[in-house]
């Protein structure tokens, strides 16, 4: 790769004298980002160097575009004045890389957790729910020619609701609040909505925020033409929000600023309903993505340490589908000592050594990923430990839910009596069904990620 990527860089920077480092910084299924450093006649210089390998299938994930596209649009977003990285060349076969391009390197945090607090960036996060907005409406201002027409997907709010929801039945797996949800959705469709470009995964972690606000719109791989209130929709998730679920734009901002900012820039208003199906959208999504990157997982696809653990986080995106479609009380879990039990010592206490090993000694003496790693780790080491400690408790208590809903039977055969029931004409109004589904889906994610915000919503 090297001998090829500098002959890239000689070709197309002036003064290039060499290459002095190329570090990867992600790999996804199909796709990797580096960071090029070379050396120039006018000093040292940087760029991020986004591609798919030759070797790599070239297969995409469901929605994707491919980056030939991508490049395309971040010229047509610098031309629409939305702040995103200067491309400087698209690869061509005969640079021997795989499909790609070279941009510019820009600097700025795109880690959400400290976009939504830390000091630097507390004079201008008021200000970034309106640049959200201006933004988005800019993108969606963006001439969608034949050309573009051709390269993307486009969709209607039924289809990408259909579509969606048959990606979660393709994994085979019985989530009724899923189910729930997408027969809500359906119901609920936007009217008359506009089809504009849409950024499609446009969400704190995915800007780059500095001093000044908005440095950068990145990751445009899920761009499609279709509904432009998704996007709104979908940057006021929960899980974007990184606990702070009091501002809803981000954990940044409020929906008031954000659309103001789209109406001084698009003169449009959003309806409120139509920002709320985004929402519920948004959430349901996330909580089919999280499943379909475990089973990447699952299959040898993606070995990954995060992705089990992010396979975990299906339970909090149907929590906040829970809050916003049926909100009442549920039951709390009650602690339950470590050492309850005969042996010495219990399961639970083992994992809880581990865990702390992992993160108290492993992760406070790594750096950068390797910390990263050691603390995911100790995650998962302690969702097997709420497990072990609540699982069985939380299995009787939905069995007998269920029985009282549907009949007798066993969990599983329950399970998905329900699952094909709400896939038919089961009436969502069904009495004792709001329930169920509250203490099921709340009761997962207490194990799963007990201190998500959902499981505390007047918080």
């Amino acid at each position: 790769m090297k001998n090829q990527l500098e002959t890239v860089l000689a070709r197309e920077l002036t003064g290039f004298k060499s290459l002095l480092t190329c570090d990867q910084l992600t790999a996804g299924a199909s796709q990797e980002t580096f960071r090029v450093l070379i050396d120039t006649r006018q000093g040292k210089q940087q760029f991020a160097l986004r591609r798919c390998p030759p070797n790599a299938s070239n297969e995409l994930i469901p929605g994707q575009i491919s980056l030939d596209t991508e490049a395309l649009l971040l010229q047509l977003a610098d031309e629409a004045g939305i702040p995103v990285p200067e491309l400087v060349c698209v690869l061509t076969p005969a640079d021997e890389l795989g499909q790609g391009y070279l941009m510019e390197w820009l600097e700025g945090e795109t880690l959400g957790q400290r976009i939504v607090r830390s000091e630097a960036l507390a004079e201008v996060r008021p200000l970034l729910a309106r640049q959200c907005g201006e933004a988005l409406a800019r993108i969606h201002a963006i001439k969608v020619d034949e050309t573009l027409r051709q390269m993307l997907p486009t969709v209607t709010p039924e289809a990408l609701v259909h579509e969606t929801w048959d990606s979660y039945k393709a994994l085979n797996l019985p989530e009724p609040m899923i189910d729930f949800t997408a027969r809500w959705l359906l119901q609920n469709l936007p009217s008359g909505a506009r089809q504009t470009l849409v950024h499609g995964d446009f969400r704190n972690g995915n800007l780059m925020i500095d001093e000044t606000g908005i440095r950068a719109v990145l990751d445009w791989e899920l761009a499609q033409i279709g509904d432009p209130v998704r996007d709104l929709g979908y940057l006021c998730v929960n899980s974007w929000r990184f606990g702070k679920a009091e501002l809803p734009v981000g954990g940044f901002g409020v929906i008031e600023d954000m659309l103001e900012g789209y109406r001084s820039v698009s003169g449009i208003d959003i309806n409120l309903a139509d920002l709320t199906f985004w929402l519920v959208f948004g959430s349901f999504w996330w909580s089919i993505t999280t499943l379909r990157m475990a089973l990447s997982w699952r299959s040898g696809e993606t070995p990954s340490l995060e992705r089990p653990v992010i396979g975990r986080r299906s339970s909090e995106g149907q929590m906040d589908c829970v809050n916003l479609l049926i909100p009442g009380k549920f039951q709390r879990l009650a602690d339950r000592p470590l050492g309850q039990g005969q042996q010495l010592p219990m399961p639970a206490e083992l994992l809880e050594g581990v865990r702390k090993f992992l993160n108290e000694d492993v992760a406070a003496n790594q750096h950068g990923r390797s910390a990263f790693l050691a603390k995911v780790a100790a995650n998962s080491l302690g969702i097997a430990q709420r497990e072990f400690l609540h699982g069985q408790e939380l299995a009787r208590r939905e069995e007998e839910r269920l029985q009282k809903l549907l009949g007798e039977g066993d969990l599983e055969q329950l399970r998905w009596q329900l699952v094909h029931a709400l896939r038919t004409d089961f009436p969502l109004d069904t009495l004792g069904l709001d329930e169920h589904l509250r203490e099921t889906v709340a009761g997962q994610l207490a194990i799963d990620q007990p201190f998500y915000s959902a499981l505390n919503p007047a918080a």
